[in-house]
């Protein structure tokens, strides 16, 4: 990486300590967050669920998978997995040990097979074998909870949802958009920033963010597009240069751009 030049220095940093200083009102709060919104949607714009699915069981199947575990483990884990047991009624009569023995890898299998084996118990006994659309019939099957309910409503059947994951959260309350951590009134501060009809998208370009840019250790603020709107920016690198490093994806040359820095980083 090379240096930087002293226009991009001073163009970065001033105004952002006012933001994190001054109190803010609920419309300016909103306008803030759908910016953030418009502008992640430019640096993301192929942001989209990372888990493979091809049907509503097999986008909750893995994501049940996903808990304490990555997105990549469990692509590499479902394949044997989905070709093994292709429906509700497979999961209901499966032998849990066989079912282990595939997911292991992602860690807490054993717990993770009987919410998969009481999810296809339950899909077969009161819903068919079919995954139900409804939120409320969702959150009672075993394993599904508010946010794997938004997932496969919002990614499996395109009704709009905020999925509060560990990145949700960290980088909402890091922008200063919410605070706390408890994820329902999370879900539901944010679907008051948010319109409608983009929560499930906006969730996406949040969780793309924070694997790409806003990265849990060590943010790379310096590099960041949406950096003049966040209260936090100086919590990682603030130098472009330094920031560029940290940057992941294969659109960095992007994000540098979007950032207004692409001129003082060598790439």
């Amino acid at each position: 990486m090379g240096g930087v030049t002293a226009d991009a220095r001073s163009s970065r940093p001033e105004a952002r300590k006012p933001l994190r200083e001054r109190t803010e009102s609920e419309l300016a709060r909103k306008r803030r967050a759908r910016k953030i919104d418009r502008l992640l949607a430019e640096a993301h714009p192929d942001a989209h669920c990372e888990l493979d699915y091809a049907n509503p069981l097999e986008l909750a199947v893995a994501t049940i998978l996903s808990a304490q575990c990555t997105d990549v483990r469990v692509n590499l884990t479902t394949p044997a997995l989905f070709a093994r047991y292709r429906s509700a009624a497979d999961y209901a009569e499966a032998n849990p040990e066989d079912v282990e023995a595939i997911i292991r890898p992602t860690g807490f299998y054993r717990n993770k097979t009987r919410s998969i084996i009481g999810l296809g118990k339950a899909l077969v006994e009161h819903h068919g074998g079919e995954l139900p659309r409804g939120m409320d019939e969702l959150v009672k099957l075993p394993g599904i909870g508010r946010k794997t309910a938004n997932v496969i409503r919002g990614n499996a059947f395109g009704v709009p949802g905020i999925t509060v994951d560990t990145h949700m959260i960290r980088i909402t309350n890091r922008l200063g958009l919410v605070s706390g951590k408890d994820p329902v009134k999370l879900e539901f501060a944010i679907q008051k920033l948010i319109e409608p009809r983009e929560w499930t998208m906006f969730s996406h370009r949040i969780i793309f963010h924070g694997r790409r840019v806003c990265i849990a250790r060590k943010p790379a603020c310096g590099a960041c597009s949406i950096a003049a709107l966040c209260p936090s920016f100086g919590e990682g690198p603030t130098d472009p240069a330094e920031a560029a490093k940290l940057l992941r994806g294969d659109n960095i040359p992007d994000l540098l751009r979007l950032a207004g820095v692409e001129d003082a980083v060598d790439a």
